[in-house]
């Protein structure tokens, strides 16, 4: 039950970086960049903070390191640029699905040889984003803010086939938000500082610091004790999640074919992770 949880609290603050982002940004509270700019900042000094007093220090070295700060980079950015025009769900829907389309490409040129179910599986989830999309679909879904989102789900997932190989991931994870934040600022202060309200810092940094910098070190605990189906299966509620969170705080409808266009993606994700039988003594 300890574990379950766990999990539950995981999946609500994966789904709450959904749903402060979308409350800052569609306020006008703070503009994409500084909002980003600051939950790096805060994601890393949190990351930093429990890295000392778990490990006694902060390693910033390591394999893999400029491509997991790019694509962070690249995460965050496009995160923050593609709520200011889409729905809280709609945006979650969109980057867990290309997260998980990303993972499946990136174990393709791994070498890897997926059974069918995962190609059928990864198949159905393009096609119900491609739905999503689709300009002139009943889903109303502004096309450049869809493809935002779907540049921060491939940097996730980037991020997250990189983060697999990593020895210590909570190590990893606070030195890649502690050096990407230097960049991301550059980029803020290049582009132009914009309307910054105490409502929108608040809401970046309860991102940054619990329901990112948390919410990642909380997930890296449990994620050893859960099998791989269990935790792929865990973050289908994301989306759905984000989705009530945006119809209770944001007052955003959920209409019939947003519903169904989940259902594809997340059934597809769903058996992508399914494990191939051996044999009837597994079935």
């Amino acid at each position: 039950m300890r574990l379950l949880a766990l999990t539950v609290v995981v999946m609500v603050a994966f789904a709450a970086n959904s749903v402060f982002g979308r409350m800052a940004l569609v306020n006008g509270d703070m503009d994409a960049m500084g909002y980003s700019t600051i939950r790096m900042a805060a994601g890393g000094a949190m990351l930093a903070l429990l890295c000392m007093l778990s490990r006694g220090s902060v390693a910033l070295g390591g394999e893999g390191r400029v491509t997991g700060v790019l694509s962070l980079l690249l995460y965050m950015a496009a995160f923050s640029l593609s709520y200011v025009g889409i729905d809280t769900g709609i945006g979650a829907l969109i980057l867990f699905g290309c997260v998980q389309i990303t993972m499946f490409a990136g174990a393709l040129i791994s070498g890897e040889r997926p059974p069918f179910t995962r190609w059928a599986g990864a198949a159905m989830a393009f096609g119900g984003l491609a739905w999503l999309l689709w300009p002139g679909s009943a889903v109303q879904v502004s096309v450049f803010h869809g493809l935002l989102m779907a540049a921060s789900g491939i940097g996730w997932g980037i991020y997250s086939l990189i983060g697999r190989k990593a020895k210590d991931a909570l190590q990893n994870t606070g030195a890649n938000f502690i050096l990407a934040t230097p960049a991301i600022l550059i980029v803020w202060l290049l582009v132009g500082v914009g309307e910054m309200t105490k409502q929108g810092v608040i809401l970046a940094v309860l991102s940054g610091a619990i329901t990112s910098g948390m919410g990642y070190a909380l997930w890296y605990a449990v994620l050893p004790k859960l099998s791989a189906t269990t935790a792929s299966v865990a973050q289908l509620t994301v989306p759905v999640i984000a989705t009530l969170g945006g119809w209770l705080f944001l007052s955003e409808a959920v209409s019939w074919s947003f519903a169904m266009a989940s259902a594809i993606v997340l059934g597809g994700v769903a058996l992508s992770v399914v494990p191939r039988q051996r044999g009837l003594s597994h079935s």
